[in-house]
């Protein structure tokens, strides 16, 4: 007998222990701790959504608390939307969570389309009530309104304006007979994966105040150095480009071009632009052509320039700034060859003068010749970061660090004492000087003989 009541009484201990913290408090004093009592959301567009935020709610009491309501404050009419250990809902009653133990909320936001043409600010909040305790969490969105591209090609000339940013989702083609002109300030947002494929012409005229902008969709900080987030910029067989003050960021290439120009006009010029955070590339050529002036090129994962299959480069007084800090890279920021399979080769003809090529490697400027077709490059006055011997010529400048103002803060503009200044070589008869060369990047009279880079000062 008296062993049975010792086990009963062992049993009863171990109930007792399984059940710590399962008892449910009523103590006023008994709140939760809260992760985040305000969550922000950087803007945010028209029925877009956000990326999701978690919210952990911890009872650190050793005894389990009974949280009565939880609760959007805005319901079903909210921008908001919560989810609630895994289920979806705007309101929930009686939720027990043991002493010591967790759980998440977690919020998105989606802004239904209205009139207003600027940035608003979209509120609501999550009421949690334990105890007789009301603990408010509070809920913040910055919005924006935007027209939405969801016809897949552009058969007619088109212009695009600053009035409302477009929001690209898919593939989107200018057609061949057909012309997208984009005027200063316009902001153009891709979502995830989506790209623009110019089978006809694309104008972008921005300007040294108003920079056309190409992004993606995702606005909040996390995402606004992240690489790989859309497709790029595609130059077509019959396709042509003339892009200049633009902004492209964060996409796998930044502009890819696939062939000659078919006719006299070049193929692609690109002025007075930033390309940056790029996954593999800001540009790759494929047997192609570009005329670059006063560009920065910079944080890219494999290549600044890929060109290969020949072609045709004639690039002047633009900064390739080769400093990876996302990303592994081992080739040369530039790279230039006439192969581009045992079948496919051609000439390639690369003029290089008053550039920057700088950048973390030993060697950043690469141009083969593999087969037996013509390479041909006239380097001017650069200044380079290579070991290559033959690249020393003709004034220009191996191995000397051009002095960044501060490479970290994306300022690649040269300090007073950097030998890239007053080394550049005379472009004023060159034949694209007073369209852009005359000026550099930021509007500056370029005087010669004038400093290299896309920076006059």
């Amino acid at each position: 007998m008296r062993l049975n009541i010792g086990l009963v009484l062992l049993i009863l201990f171990f109930g007792s222990a399984c059940r710590k913290g399962e008892r449910i408090t009523t103590d006023p004093n008994a709140k939760l701790n809260i992760s985040n009592k305000e969550v922000l959301f950087d803007t945010i567009f028209t029925s877009v959504g956000s990326t999701t935020k978690r919210i952990k709610l911890v009872n650190w009491n050793n005894d389990a608390v009974k949280v009565s309501e939880i609760r959007l404050s805005g319901g079903n009419t909210s921008a908001f939307s919560i989810n609630i250990n895994g289920e979806q809902t705007q309101h929930k009653n009686d939720l027990i969570i043991n002493g010591r133990d967790s759980i998440n909320l977690f919020v998105k936001v989606s802004i239904n389309p209205n009139s207003a043409n600027l940035p608003f600010l979209v509120q609501d909040s999550i009421i949690l009530n334990t105890n007789g305790n009301k603990q408010v969490i509070q809920l913040l969105a910055y919005g924006q309104n935007a027209v939405f591209v969801n016809e897949p090609t552009i058969n007619a000339n088109t212009i695009w304006t600053k009035a409302l940013p477009y929001i690209i989702n898919g593939s989107l083609t200018v057609k061949s007979g057909s012309s997208l002109t984009i005027q200063p300030g316009t902001k153009i947002y891709f979502h995830k994966d989506a790209n623009l494929n110019i089978e006809g012409n694309l104008m972008v005229n921005g300007s040294l105040t108003e920079p056309v902008l190409f992004c993606s969709d995702r606005l909040e900080k996390i995402y606004s150095d992240e690489p790989g987030q859309w497709k790029g910029i595609f130059l077509k067989r019959t396709g042509y480009g003339l892009i200049k003050n633009a902004i492209i960021k964060n996409a796998s290439v930044g502009i890819t071009s696939d062939s000659l120009s078919v006719n006299n006009s070049p193929k692609l010029i690109l002025s007075n632009s930033i390309i940056k955070n790029m996954q593999v590339a800001a540009y790759i050529g494929y047997h192609s052509e570009l005329l670059a002036f006063n560009n920065m090129m910079y944080n890219c994962g494999n290549y600044l320039i890929y060109a290969v299959g020949g072609g045709n480069y004639n690039l002047k007084q633009n900064t390739f700034a080769a400093y990876n800090s996302n990303f592994p890279r081992k080739t040369a920021a530039l790279s230039f060859s006439d192969y581009l399979s045992a079948n496919v080769y051609n000439k390639l003809q690369v003029d290089l003068t008053n550039n920057i090529i700088w950048g973390s490697l030993t060697n950043e400027l690469d141009i083969q010749k593999k087969t037996a077709a013509i390479v041909q490059f006239n380097l001017w006055s650069n200044l380079i970061r290579s070991t290559n011997s033959a690249y020393s010529n003709n004034g220009n400048i191996l191995n000397t660090d051009p002095l960044f103002i501060n490479q970290d803060l994306e300022d690649f503009r040269v300090a007073p004492g950097s030998i890239a200044r007053k080394k550049g070589a005379d472009l004023s008869t060159d034949p694209y000087f007073l369209n852009y060369l005359n000026q550099d990047a930021k509007g500056n009279t370029r005087i010669y003989p004038s400093t290299l880079g896309s920076y006059e000062k």
